[in-house]
């Protein structure tokens, strides 16, 4: 049965989002989207510094540690707690209200979001055979000034997600306008070349999420050594594996690209097991 999710605004369950909220407008804001254990969130100091740099890389203040957690808290109940239940957690922050016009205010009180959702069920077999991607027609338009951030502004990752219906499809696989591989439309993205593990550059474009940023300093338990850089598409296909990786999924293997297949191999399932840990 489907549970219909919870949201706190500004810490309470009765507020709502104003039409002049800059977020509504603008897409005006940054968010993560975590997993959540027993009533508390997964990797929280990782996520919450990526909250802070994020929200800084636009100029919002970022609502405290404390004053998130106690959303949590109210959003999460006893019995999540006692069961060591699994959920779905995301932190929307906006810069909040503001007149028309794209000019912020001068002083603005950032408007904080907490939305509680089910875990996803995924397949057994994601993790035990590996996942099939489709390649995006949509290219990601490259900015550098919001390049790595989780910010509200998505359409390019919803048009790409419209481009398939084939339950057999896990995620979509997206190139910026050089043709370059950045990232999927919900996961990062890597590539391993014999001992070499290697990730796209996402200076100009992409999101860098926080299980990406755990492999690239877990790689070394795997005698791996890793590299950010520039990925063609061409070059991926010579990989000898490929994998996803988000915070709720941890990582799933790719075994095919449109008609590009791979063989299913262990690295995902050892970096699974690294993360849980």
């Amino acid at each position: 049965m489907s549970v219909s999710p919870t949201y706190l605004i500004n810490g309470s369950f009765s507020h709502t989002i104003s039409p002049l909220d800059r977020g509504f407008s603008y897409g005006d804001g940054v968010f993560r989207t975590m997993l959540m254990r027993g009533g508390l969130p997964v990797d929280w100091p990782l996520h919450y510094q990526k909250l802070v740099a994020d929200c800084a890389a636009i100029g919002i203040v970022c609502p405290s540690a404390e004053l998130l957690m106690s959303d949590f808290q109210q959003n999460f109940s006893a019995e999540d707690i006692a069961e060591n239940r699994l959920a779905v957690a995301k932190i929307i922050i906006t810069r909040g209200e503001g007149e028309r016009g794209y000019k912020p205010p001068a002083v603005t009180s950032p408007t904080r979001v907490l939305i509680k959702s089910a875990m996803p069920e995924y397949p057994s077999t994601y993790a035990k055979d590996g996942v099939r991607l489709h390649l995006c027609e949509t290219r990601l338009s490259m900015q550098a000034k919001l390049a790595g951030i989780k910010h509200l502004n998505r359409l390019e990752n919803v048009l790409a997600r419209m481009e398939w219906s084939n339950e057999a499809i896990f995620d979509g696989l997206m190139l910026d306008t050089q043709e370059n591989v950045i990232e999927c439309t919900m996961s990062n993205i890597f590539a391993r070349y014999k001992n070499l593990l290697v990730t796209p550059d996402l200076s100009q474009c992409g999101v860098a999420g926080v299980t990406r940023q755990r492999i690239l300093g877990l790689a070394n338990v795997l005698n791996l050594q890793t590299e950010v850089k520039p990925v063609s598409f061409a070059d991926l296909l010579k990989a000898d594996e490929v994998l996803i990786c988000n915070s709720l999924i941890g990582t799933f293997q790719v075994v095919s690209v449109n008609n590009h297949t791979w063989q299913a191999q262990a690295l995902a399932t050892n970096f699974r097991s690294l993360l849980r840990q």
